[in-house]
């Protein structure tokens, strides 16, 4: 398990228990009450640690290396019914963005989402997360083709942003992300859409209309990161704390501005912790949410979809 900075006071707890329980098992000694006092003192810091967290250290929870990535979601939510489509049929097949069927208790699914790399050679595999063009269409092409069939679409949403390379540029980014937007509004199926890490500006918009769209507790969902907000701003990344206060993102700021329809519980410490309880907890919002939409029909939910959207950001003094 790693430990972020600010969990440093949780680690030296662990170490004391750890330690407590070898020196019982080892003696004679009754180490009961020390236990006690120790795991007791463990738990309450968790909790004003993790109740009383910034922006700034959610945004650490995050990028947690340790936190399921969207493969980690695919094979707790799907198992081995997961059937992975690759191309976008014009360019190659980006890593970065995975797509297939699979079926979640007995409904199928099309699932797309950014995969991270666990380590650095899948990190460079996957480009961090980072989409090129032929990514989203690529996503794309996986709606149409569940629309085509009837099949609700889920989006899962973790990556820094779009691949701002030249060569992504040269092959369209931009017009390939407003493309998606544009196009997911007129899906004639359910969308549904989680963050479950970082959701990063255009590079996560390019699959994130939904007609309901959540956040794990400890996401961000933003136009632009801290550090890149900082550096614009100050000219240096260390002002990087107060732009993730500036800039609103947590789940509960958009929450509170009606950007997303609601707030995903984690486990105390974050999904890394309990990754089962949070895939359970995933799975009964996708049901749930799927069991709603569905009853809808198809113009008006659309319609609401368009209408959703088109009042974001609109206010009266």
């Amino acid at each position: 398990m790693e430990y972020l900075d600010f969990e440093l006071p949780i680690k030296e707890l662990e170490e004391q228990l750890a330690k407590c329980e070898s020196l019982g098992k080892e003696s004679n000694v009754d180490v009961t009450a020390t236990h006690n006092q120790i795991q007791q003192k463990l738990e309450d810091t968790k909790k004003n640690i993790y109740q009383n967290l910034s922006a700034w250290q959610r945004v650490q929870l995050s990028r947690h290396p340790d936190r399921p990535y969207t493969l980690d979601y695919i094979k707790a939510l799907c198992g081995d019914t997961f059937l992975e489509l690759f191309g976008d049929r014009g360019v190659k097949d980006d890593k970065a963005m995975i797509g297939g069927l699979g079926k979640i208790g007995d409904q199928s699914f099309m699932i797309i989402g950014q995969q991270k790399g666990t380590n650095t050679k899948t990190r460079q595999y996957r480009n961090f997360g980072m989409a090129n063009p032929e990514g989203y269409r690529k996503a794309l092409r996986l709606m149409r083709m569940a629309e085509k069939f009837g099949i609700p679409v889920v989006t899962l949403i973790d990556t820094p942003g779009a691949y701002p390379g030249l060569e992504a540029e040269e092959r369209g980014q931009g017009e390939a992300i407003a493309r998606n937007i544009f196009e997911m509004f007129r899906i004639q199926v359910p969308i549904i859409t989680i963050i479950i890490g970082e959701g990063a500006s255009g590079g996560a918009l390019g699959i994130g209309v939904g007609d309901k769209v959540f956040m794990l507790e400890n996401t961000w969902y933003s136009v632009i990161s801290p550090e890149s907000c900082s550096s614009i701003l100050w000219r240096s990344w260390e002002h990087k704390e107060r732009a993730a206060e500036a800039l609103k993102l947590t789940s509960f700021d958009m929450k509170q501005n009606n950007l997303v329809d609601d707030i995903i519980p984690e486990p105390l410490g974050g999904a890394h912790y309990d990754r089962e309880t949070t895939f359970n907890t995933v799975k009964e919002y996708i049901l749930s949410s799927y069991a709603m939409l569905s009853k809808i029909p198809m113009e008006r939910l659309r319609a609401e979809r368009i209408e959703k959207y088109s009042k974001m950001g609109v206010f009266n003094e």
